[in-house]
């Protein structure tokens, strides 16, 4: 089997922990918009490049090669800023066989805390969300025109070490909003990961919701910290009056509940399937605080 050959345009946190999870032999390649992550990104076992919404020709050369391309950028008010700057060479790459798109379950909107599923209707509330469903419909017909299988993978919130409630409770910024019935899902990095190697390895397209098995009130996740720690948690805040970014406030605008079974029939099996697992286990390793620090684990 060739060697492969992956290219993640926004290199950031989720593509870090799956460049750590690199079993090999595959060579990776990540943009960043600021020179100063390179080095993260190197200790992470990625090749940096810089991409600011222009193709460069250290972009264009690694494209020649890339057989699975991952993109984890934002849609913009002007769309995909990937395929604004780089549709025509993307369409011609000689060797590509997958693309993969981050996603989020923003897409699916507000269920009332209702089970949904892949299947379920798209009617995103925020307008963030609205420009995410434009975006993976763009990549969607970019595969089909070039007759490559496009993965959406669809996360919840995403947490994983330097980014949890134990954090948040070191530093003083944990807090227990606490609004009736609401839920949340969530998914550790590492599954993040190791999901997107599951695909690549078969070159699977379609839609998943790569997310954990429990929603969960977010004020449960943060005592459930707390006890880990041995601190007593910080009180609970009703929702209805608390300082809140629109941002923050529009995250509890959308309620529901997200089922996996799809990227689980692809094969995968999570490592964390559950906040308690996960934390249980950074607190344990003491893998919690610092995400950039670890050294590469094997799949």
């Amino acid at each position: 089997m060739n060697e492969k050959q992956v290219f993640i345009f926004g290199a950031g946190y989720s593509g870090k922990a799956f460049a750590r999870a690199n079993k090999g032999p595959a060579n990776i390649f990540g943009t960043t918009r600021s020179p100063d992550k390179f080095e993260a990104q190197r200790q992470a076992g990625i090749a940096p490049l810089l991409f600011d919404g222009a193709l460069t020709d250290e972009i264009g050369d690694a494209l020649e090669k890339t057989t699975h391309l991952v993109i984890s950028i934002a849609p913009e008010e002007a769309g995909d800023p990937v395929l604004n700057a780089a549709r025509e060479a993307i369409a011609q790459m000689p060797a590509l066989q997958w693309i993969g798109y981050l996603s989020t379950v923003g897409v699916y909107g507000n269920y009332d805390g209702a089970w949904v599923d892949e299947t379920a209707e798209c009617r995103p509330v925020s307008k963030r969300s609205v420009m995410r469903v434009g975006a993976e419909q763009d990549w969607l017909q970019l595969g089909s025109d070039i007759g490559r299988p496009v993965a959406l993978l669809r996360l919840s919130g995403i947490y994983g070490p330097g980014r949890n409630a134990l954090v948040n409770l070191e530093n003083g910024t944990a807090r227990r909003l606490v609004k009736p019935d609401q839920v949340f899902n969530r998914i550790h990095c590492d599954d993040i990961a190791g999901a997107l190697w599951q695909l690549i390895d078969s070159n699977t397209g379609g839609t998943f919701n790569v997310t954990d098995d429990l929603p969960a009130p977010p004020q449960d996740v943060v005592a459930y910290a707390a006890s880990l720690m041995g601190v007593t948690p910080p009180p609970e805040i009703p929702f209805d009056g608390a300082q809140l970014s629109p941002m923050a406030r529009s995250f509890y605008g959308e309620n529901k509940r997200v089922a996996n079974a799809a990227i689980k029939a692809a094969g995968y099996r999570f490592r964390f399937p559950d906040y308690r697992t996960a934390l249980d286990h950074m607190w344990a390793s003491g893998d919690w605080r610092d995400g950039e620090a670890r050294s590469p684990m094997k799949r």
